[in-house]
């Protein structure tokens, strides 16, 4: 279920184990990618980093980062290589056991099987919090589902919740507008666009961090993003640079009470959290260089100054007075389950496996963070995670049989 990457990777596993199956789509191939970017979107891994089995990238900017086009076009020139059985325009409304397998029930009719895999992706709805109803009629309010590019937006100023790649990628952008903004920052995960003359994240391949097991990993699921952003000049996006830009940082947005945004205190103490757990990342790196014999091949060792914590921070912000014409709710995404008729989504919306691995035989998952490795969550975890996940799957077809 699902023809984004994770659902085709399935797709190639399957027909190399010449496992009879069908990919079904509610949309067309890369359906997310197509309709819920905005429009300057580029992914934050770098091009030689973008992989699925059998497919690399071969253009000619391997330290560059694609954009939203240039996704869909890599996924959908892998649907056709590995001839993937691509049934698009089909929505899923009914997912339940049987005697002999699964009952899926579709726009498009009935299917029986023996096993389902769910790739439809970990961000089909965004997570907005309860208390946004209370925000005034004259603010407008925006997803990242919803928004495209400032021009779109009401006049005057911007309130992003959220400090995630997302939150901190749409803040600047807002603000290279010439609109002002303030940007609500809770926990985060601040991470340099380089380190040591290399991508950051060419020191998370080589130094085996991204291949970091699950099983130690179960926080990981729940962290945001890190703070990145795919660009030319592979620019760092922290929060010192949006203080630089002009943006206002406040704390979390905790409440929306009689008209006014309230912020959460320290700040300060979240800031000084997510630069310790950077050290020790850029500490990990240090060590694995220096243990590995490579600090020749790359730049001395680097520190980053402290995120700078404004003199005083605003704990409220009057959202009737016309300061602010716009939220945009950066706040996370969560999945969408309301179609799976069988008990495995917990009281938190989330679904219960293992490592990909379902509470429900023959039911299992791709493409969910940190699924079986940090690298998981990134288009090029994929293709170690399909392989086991299809695996397992085989061997509890051939049991069966």
């Amino acid at each position: 279920m699902g023809a984004g990457h994770a659902g085709l990777a399935a797709s190639h596993f399957l027909s190399e184990r010449s496992l009879d199956h069908l990919v079904i789509e509610r949309g067309e191939v890369a359906n997310s990618w197509r309709r819920e970017r905005w429009d300057s979107f580029r992914l934050l891994t770098p091009n030689w980093q973008s992989r699925l089995p059998g497919l690399g990238y071969e253009g000619p900017e391997p330290d560059g980062y694609m954009t939203t086009k240039e996704v869909t076009q890599f996924i959908e020139r892998f649907a056709a290589l590995s001839r993937a059985p691509v049934r698009t325009g089909t929505n899923v409304t009914s997912v339940r056991r049987t005697d002999d397998g699964y009952h899926v029930t579709t726009t498009r009719g009935e299917i029986q099987c023996r096993a389902v895999v769910i790739a439809s992706g970990a961000c089909n709805r965004p997570a907005v919090p309860s208390f946004s109803d209370a925000v005034p009629p004259s603010v407008e309010q925006l997803t990242p589902f919803d928004y495209r590019d400032p021009d779109r937006l009401p006049d005057g100023g911007v309130l992003v919740v959220g400090a995630s790649a997302t939150g901190v990628q749409l803040a600047a952008e807002l603000r290279a507008s010439g609109r002002p903004v303030t940007l609500a920052v809770g926990e985060h995960v601040r991470l340099p666009r380089t380190y040591r003359a290399r991508d950051v994240l060419w020191w998370m391949d080589a130094s085996g961090v991204w291949d970091q097991r699950y099983d130690d990993l179960t926080r990981a699921r729940r962290l945001p993003s890190p703070q990145l952003v795919g660009t030319p000049e592979r620019t760092t996006l922290d929060l010192n640079a949006l203080t630089s830009m002009g943006v206002e940082l406040v704390g979390r947005c905790a409440a929306v009470r009689d008209g006014r945004a309230l912020f959460s205190g320290g700040l300060r103490n979240v800031f000084s959290l997510a630069d310790l757990k950077m050290e020790r990342l850029l500490d990990t790196f240090d060590e694995w260089a220096r243990t590995h014999g490579r600090d020749a091949e790359v730049g001395p060792p680097e520190r980053f100054a402290p995120t700078r914590p404004p003199e005083s921070a605003r704990l409220q912000l009057d959202l009737r007075s016309g300061e602010i014409r716009t939220i945009v709710w950066a706040t996370g995404f969560r999945p969408d389950y309301t179609w799976l008729d069988v008990p495995v989504v917990d009281e938190k919306g989330r679904l219960r496996h293992d490592g990909g691995v379902v509470d429900s035989p023959g039911l299992y998952a791709l493409g969910l963070p940190v699924l079986r490795r940090r690298r998981s969550t990134f288009i090029h975890g994929i293709e170690a995670d399909a392989r086991e996940v299809i695996g397992h799957l085989a061997r509890y077809l051939a049991v069966r049989r």
